[in-house]
């Protein structure tokens, strides 16, 4: 290969008061200035947008969270000439759990039996009559949020008080399947870096470690490590993560899968590493990963690996007698391999979008924004299951309802509407709340004010 030939220029992509998943010293060694460019919520696409061009970013390296992926889309399609990576293709099951259902099925990936409900009145019909128990899981984000939002009911009853309460939508149910434990397994190029148990306490099903689950990192199967490779090259994931479950019945089943995912620092200079070999045409050296190394690195404590930068190996190379040598092709039948930029669309919004496309029957309401009463998930009570009405909203209505709490002055009001709009705020306030301290001077407490009086306005008369 040549050299002298040129590097494509690299971006960042971070968003306001979202974790950021890479820095600069992921990328340790990379020769050329490595830009930045920060998505700031509301009506900041145009903005956005200008900025990558300006800056003539080649690649935008960076994961979406669900309350922006749909927008990012678009973004997408309005810089033809940027490569998004992960690709928001690879990124399609980041946004909701259905999304993992709809992969899974497509590329013939065990996942536990699902149903998926838009229309109120058929998941009434099914929750009446199906088998229990069941796992009822709010679909919109890629986790489990430490299994909170994860919930076993035994009845039609228990059921039925859930979802009045949470109003999940769409209503996303799952048969309970009892688990001796499931395996977090992190690949990058398609091989298995990470891998680890998570078992439940004595009596319990959830297996996440907030909950009170162990985790260890020993003997994982190779079955499992095999699952999630076909997982990752169906996804064209430069990097990637599986939950999967492993069923009492000896079962595995994909659980969640994604490329947004916790991982300790070192693990994330290995994505960076590997991101440098694959955009340099090889220029850089291809990060040397032995397989299994999670068992001896997870001997070491967890406050130490934090901490831990840079961790290389290099390749072993056996001595050898009368010049005789014997080589693998690969490691174990797990080698980094590359992954192929694919420009054209698997996943596009206008047939997968399906929580904002799909409209439920004789709901016709003519307004500039929507309440999204479905997908909310801590707002007031509703009588019955499935009984969203939408409401009219839109700028003038936002302006009467901030103008009406005490603490928020007119200058604060008119910075909020001109930096989200209704529709921008109605989405941020009911999915991500601190999204809206974008706006200047708009700090915590006057935040819990606009929160509280929005979640006592919605709250049935």
């Amino acid at each position: 290969m040549n050299n002298n030939k040129k590097l494509p220029k690299i971006g960042l992509l971070y968003l306001d008061y979202v974790l950021r998943f890479f820095d600069k010293s992921n990328f340790k060694g990379w020769p050329d200035k490595i830009e930045t460019v920060t998505y700031h919520w509301g009506n900041d696409k145009d903005r956005f947008v200008a900025e990558v061009k300006k800056k003539k970013i080649d690649i935008l390296i960076g994961n979406i969270p669900a309350t922006a992926y749909e927008t990012f889309r678009d973004i997408a399609r309005e810089l033809p000439n940027v490569r998004f990576l992960p690709s928001l293709d690879s990124q399609f099951s980041n946004k909701s759990k259905e999304n993992v259902t709809h992969f899974c099925h497509k590329y013939d990936l065990p996942v536990p039996k699902t149903e998926i409900f838009y229309i109120p009145e058929q998941a009434e019909q099914y929750l009446v009559n199906t088998q229990y128990p069941k796992i009822i899981k709010r679909s919109y984000g890629p986790s489990n949020y430490g299994g909170y939002f994860v919930h076993k009911v035994d009845s039609y009853k228990e059921a039925k008080t859930l979802l009045a309460e949470k109003k999940y939508y769409p209503v996303y149910v799952q048969d309970f399947v009892p688990m001796e434990a499931d395996i977090r397994v992190m690949l990058v190029g398609h091989k298995p870096v990470c891998a680890f148990w998570r078992r439940p306490p004595k009596g319990e099903w959830l297996t996440n470690t907030s909950q009170g689950g162990s985790m260890d990192y020993q003997d994982i199967p190779k079955d499992v490590l095999d699952l999630a490779v076909k997982a990752s090259k169906a996804a064209n994931a430069e990097y990637w993560a599986c939950d999967i479950a492993l069923g009492k019945d000896g079962k595995l089943r994909i659980l969640e899968c994604a490329t947004a995912f916790a991982a300790f620092p070192y693990i994330r200079d290995w994505i960076g590493q590997y991101l440098m070999w694959l955009l340099s045409d090889g220029k850089f050296r291809k990060p040397n990963i032995p397989m299994y190394n999670w068992e001896e690195l997870g001997k070491i404590d967890s406050s130490l690996l934090r901490t831990m930068r840079h961790i290389t190996f290099s390749s072993y190379t056996p001595s050898r007698d009368s010049d005789e040598l014997f080589t693998q092709l690969d490691e174990m039948g797990f080698p980094i391999i590359d992954t192929q930029y694919r420009p054209e669309e698997e996943w596009p919004s206008e047939v997968w979008n399906r929580q904002d496309n799909f409209k439920l029957k004789a709901i016709n309401i003519q307004a500039k924004a929507l309440q999204p009463v479905p997908g909310a998930d801590e707002q007031g009570e509703v009588a019955e299951l499935g009984s969203y009405s939408p409401a009219e909203f839109d700028d003038e209505k936002l302006r009467e309802f901030l103008s009406s709490i005490k603490g928020i002055g007119g200058k604060m009001v008119d910075d909020i509407i001109e930096h989200f709009g209704a529709e921008g705020f109605v989405e941020a306030i009911n999915t991500q709340p601190e999204t809206l301290c974008a706006v200047k001077n708009l700090k915590q407490k006057k935040l819990a004010l606009i929160v509280e009086s929005w979640q006592q306005q919605q709250q049935p008369a």
